[in-house]
């Protein structure tokens, strides 16, 4: 069991982080051309909006939140002043609060995609198993929040924060989630599967988020002027 609970946490995170590092540089580099979203936003553009501002603002606050929760040391919150218990109460607000957003979001995209004939066939296998886990992903995440709250002391988090930090700096990591809740743990996993299978997914499309445009100059287009 031992061994089991090493490969999934001790080094099945590598995996999942190496092909997300990996996968993302080759798809960006050699696929990027051949990049086709099919995008269904034609079919049902009026209807998308919502569910997709809902989805992507959420999904992205949770993972900076996740981001600069777990991987910020302890010592820094402590020198400003949050303890380990307000740390977590602030991580359970905030993780309520973007979580259900995303939620909303998510669950009107799955009903769209699965309901819709239009937008179900002009869908890859892909395309449908990533929403679903991550909506199992969301899901777990959120259902960790009362487990949380019965432990208001903090030691969980600063548990999940020393496993992630050990990861990161390639220390030993799977013991640190011995005594922590299978619910934590099934969270864990199905997040890792998220990276694992984001270069073969939708997903990757974010690396070609046009973020330059909010800086590029101005063009100036002038007319041509024929002389007769």
């Amino acid at each position: 069991m031992e061994t089991l609970h090493h490969i999934l946490f001790g080094i099945y995170p590598y995996i999942a982080l190496a092909t997300f590092l990996v996968g993302s540089v080759l798809t960006y580099n050699h696929k990027q051309r051949r990049w086709g979203s099919k995008s269904s936003q034609l079919l049902e553009g009026d209807r998308l909006r919502m569910a997709s501002i809902l989805f992507h603002s959420g999904i992205l606050l949770l993972f900076f939140g996740h981001l600069v929760g777990l991987l910020t040391p302890p010592e820094l919150f402590h020198a400003l002043g949050i303890s380990a218990a307000a740390k977590q109460q602030l991580a359970m607000t905030a993780g309520g609060i973007f979580g259900t957003m995303c939620l909303i979001g998510l669950a009107m995209l799955i009903h769209r995609r699965m309901t819709n004939r239009r937008v179900y066939k002009n869908s890859s296998g892909m395309d449908i198993f990533i929403l679903w886990l991550l909506l199992a992903t969301l899901l777990l995440g959120l259902v960790t929040i009362p487990v949380s709250a019965s432990h208001p002391e903090g030691h969980v988090m600063e548990q999940l924060m020393h496993w992630a930090q050990a990861i990161v700096t390639l220390r030993p990591a799977s013991h640190l989630l011995l005594e922590v809740s299978f619910l934590y743990k099934l969270h864990i996993l199905f997040g890792l599967t998220v990276f694992l299978v984001f270069p073969f997914s939708r997903l990757v499309h974010i690396w070609s988020a046009p973020v330059g445009y909010i800086n590029r100059p101005y063009q100036l287009v002038r007319r041509r002027v024929q002389h007769t």
